[in-house]
Formats: structure tokens, C-alpha cells, sequence
């Protein structure tokens, strides 16, 4: 469920008149509804209200800091997989014991920062890395909380790009060696081993990769124990899908998702910790957008609006579907099939291919829908396109979280060399 919806003709979020929120802050923009985070975060929440959960939301899919804010509101904690993601975080006033550092790249100065920040857990993704990781915290005489991501090498059925749960992936240490890198744990000095950690992919759609990784994860708790290793903690990971408008089937809701989990790990005793992203922002946002021209060619129409690739990767990425509606209505038209591109130079450069559609004419308004979690986060400055502005509504009302750049600040960004 998400609060865009159409009001005499126009699409609104919440109860701000989109048409009136382009004239203010100029198109391509990101707008996303406070009320739709809150309620993602609290049905989530509430599915697993009668066990000891953690949810620590997952920054790397929308960053913003009034989003980030709205949810530490919630309670939420934070998954991060970087300092910089670590020091949002803590700036929006999340507690350093809501906070699970993942990452398989972490750096000497991220670690001490971790170190630093005392916070929840550094999940280990590697030898080299717990090793650099105890030097860190025993030169400080810190000890440094870890749990160890394992890799149960288990199909997610989701694209190849955002699957991190197979052998094939760079993700995890493998749960038949995994036994032996916890045995390394316990004897390095500056290391408390508290948990396990496994996250298998994203933009999952069937609940059945989930009842065969946790299956696994439970029983390498089990055995874990049985080494004398005491696991308080066993993170899940985050990876449940959305409805991006195409799907034959809807993904399963977050009370199935919770029941399949409870049964999984109904007899450990353990604190649940989960790290979801998508399901949280991804239906929370759109990036609203202006039809340039039209340009119809030998085999078919092309709808030429102002975000690019640049402002929206995951088309192009990841082949992905998004919905685009018309901001105002148009009753009595023709759908035609049409390809929704960009300006960029390049022909991977599009938001939708062969969709059937009215075509809009020239200066109407196109929103695409489920923008939230990896629009702006992953939008970049080629052709020296400035990142868009976001915008955070509640209510009536709406607040400009993110400013336009402006081409001069990216210019201002480079440095002649002395000799230029």
C-alpha cells in the first residue's frame, strides 16, 4: 500500500497536488510520503510482535536523511554497509546498539569507527577481515561485537545482479567452512562472537528461498552452541520483494514472511534481527518527471521526458519494471505502445520499453511509481546532470530534503592542474 493516489484527476502524495509540487521545485524530482514509511515500517514491525526482533532499516536503499530521520522515529535501527552510512546514521540519533555494520569491503578507518561508535555488531564477511578488525579493537583495548555472514549457496529466483546468497557470489564465507572461522573468532583477543548473520538476496518474491536459507541458518546455530559459542542474535537479512505493477503474483506479505521465520527459529531463543530496505521506501517514493517531446520513428513511438538513466538506474541495470502513471488523468484516449527514454547519451538510456500507454503530449507530468529504494541513491552526474531534488511529505505539507544542484556547484567540484 502506498498514499499517491489520484484526487479530481491528479495525482497526489498524500495531500499534496502533485501538479503544484512540480511548479515549485521544477522536474525531474523524487517525492516521497511520510504516512507510506511509517506504515511499511509498522506492518512490518507488528508481524513479529510477539517475538524479540531488532529491525534495523537498511540505508543503503534510500539514504536521505529526513527518511532515515522519519524511521529512527519509528524506532528503527540501521543497517549500514559503509562509514559514511554509519555516520547518517548516527546523525539522524540512532543508538550505536541499533546499529549492524555489513559490508564485504570494509576499511582499517571504517572498522575503528565502529570500533569507536561501540556500535551493536560488525557482521564479518572474511579471515583477513576479522583478523584486521581484532588488531583494531584490542590496540584500543575495545572489544568489537561480530557475527559471521555465512553463504548457505541457495538460489534467491531473483536477478543475478542482486542475488548474494549463491556460491558463486562474492558475499559471506561458506557455511561448510564457517564452523572453523568461528573457532578463529573465539580465540582472537578484542572479539565477542554474539551472533550469526546470513542475507541471501533482494527483490525476493517467493518465501520459499527464505525457508530453505533460515532451515540451514538454524541448524549451524544449533551447532555453534554445541562448540560452546553462545549466539544471542541471529540476523536474517532483509530481501523481501514488492509489487513493482507487473507481477502475475503479489510477493508474500510481511505476516507470511513472519509466520515461515517463527518456525524456522521458534526454539533458539535468539533476538531476530532483520535488515529490510525495499520493502520498506521502495513503494514509498516516485520520481515525477516532464514529457519533452514525442518522436515517432519507423517501428515505434518515443516518449523523450527529462530524468534520465542518470537519475534512475534500475531499468537499464537491472532490466527492471517500473509503473508510470500520468500525474493528470486522460479519459477517452488510445493506448499506444511507446518507449519512455531520456535525455542521456545513450541508448541504455530509457525508464520503460514497449509499454502500452497513452501518449502524453508535451509538458505533461509522468510519475514513476516504486522509486523510492535505489532511485536516488544509486543516481549519478553523467552528461554533467546534476542530481534531482527529493522531496518528504506529510499531509498537506512538504519539505525540500534534498536541493537541486546546480551545474555550477558540480563545476566548482574540479580543479585545473597548476600548469592549465
Amino acid at each position: 500500500m502506498h498514499h499517491f493516489d489520484y484526487n479530481d484527476g491528479v495525482l497526489h502524495a498524500e495531500g499534496v497536488n502533485l501538479v503544484e509540487l512540480a511548479a515549485a521545485v521544477e522536474t525531474p524530482f523524487y517525492c516521497y510520503s511520510s504516512a507510506t514509511l511509517i506504515r511499511h515500517f509498522d506492518v512490518f514491525t507488528r508481524a513479529f510482535s510477539d517475538v524479540k526482533t531488532l529491525v534495523c532499516y537498511a540505508m543503503k536503499a534510500n539514504s536521505n536523511q529526513a527518511v532515515i530521520k522519519t524511521l529512527a522515529n519509528c524506532g528503527a535501527g540501521a543497517d549500514v554497509v559503509s562509514g559514511g552510512e554509519l555516520k547518517r546514521a548516527r546523525a539522524a540519533n540512532i543508538p550505536p546498539d541499533k546499529i549492524m555494520f555489513s559490508g564485504i569491503g570494509k576499511s582499517a578507518a571504517e572498522l575503528v569507527l565502529a570500533v569507536d561508535e561501540g556500535i551493536l555488531c560488525i557482521n564479518v564477511e572474511s579471515e583477513p577481515e576479522l583478523e584486521l578488525l581484532s588488531s583494531i579493537a584490542a590496540g584500543k583495548g575495545r572489544t568489537a561485537r561480530v557475527s559471521v555472514r555465512v553463504n548457505p549457496d541457495i538460489d534467491a529466483k531473483t536477478h543475478r545482479k542482486i542475488a548474494t546468497g549463491k556460491a558463486e557470489n562474492k558475499f559471506g564465507i561458506p557455511i561448510s567452512r564457517a564452523r572453523e572461522v568461528y573457532a578463529l573468532a573465539a580465540k582472537l583477543p578484542g572479539i565477542a562472537v554474539i551472533g550469526v548473520d546470513m542475507h541471501i538476496g533482494s527483490q525476493i518474491t517467493e518465501l520459499e528461498p527464505f525457508d530453505n536459507a533460515f532451515a540451514l541458518l538454524a541448524d549451524f546455530v544449533r551447532l555453534l552452541r554445541a562448540d560452546g559459542h553462545r549466539i544471542s542474535h541471529i540476523d536474517l537479512g532483509g530481501g523481501l520483494g514488492i509489487p513493482y505493477g507487473h507481477e502475475v503474483e503479489p510477493p508474500p506479505d510481511p505476516s507470511a514472511y513472519a509466520e515461515m521465520v517463527k518456525r524456522a527459529t521458534r526454539d533458539l531463543g535468539c533476538t531476530l534481527v532483520f535488515e529490510p530496505g525495499r520493502v520498506i521506501v521502495g513503494n514509498a517514493g516516485i520520481l515525477v518527471t516532464k514529457v519533452l517531446h514525442l518522436k515517432r520513428g519507423e517501428t515505434k513511438t518515443f516518449v523523450i521526458v527529462d530524468a534520465g538513466m542518470n537519475d534512475l538506474v534500475r531499468p537499464t541495470l537491472y532490466e527492471a519494471h517500473h509503473e508510470i502513471r500520468p500525474v493528470r488523468q486522460a479519459a477517452g484516449l488510445t493506448p499506444a505502445k511507446v518507449d519512455v527514454v531520456g535525455p542521456v547519451c545513450e541508448s541504455g538510456d530509457f525508464l520503460a520499453l514497449d509499454r502500452d500507454m497513452v501518449p502524453p503530449r508535451p509538458g505533461d507530468l509522468l510519475a514513476v511509481m516504486s522509486a523510492g529504494a535505489y532511485g536516488a541513491v544509486q543516481a549519478g552526474t553523467y552528461n554533467t546532470r546534476p542530481l534531482v531534488p527529493e522531496v518528504l511529505v506529510r499531509q498537506a505539507e512538504w519539505a525540500l530534503v534534498r536541493p537541486r544542484l546546480e551545474v555550477a556547484d558540480l563545476i566548482a567540484l574540479d580543479r585545473l592542474a597548476p600548469w592549465l
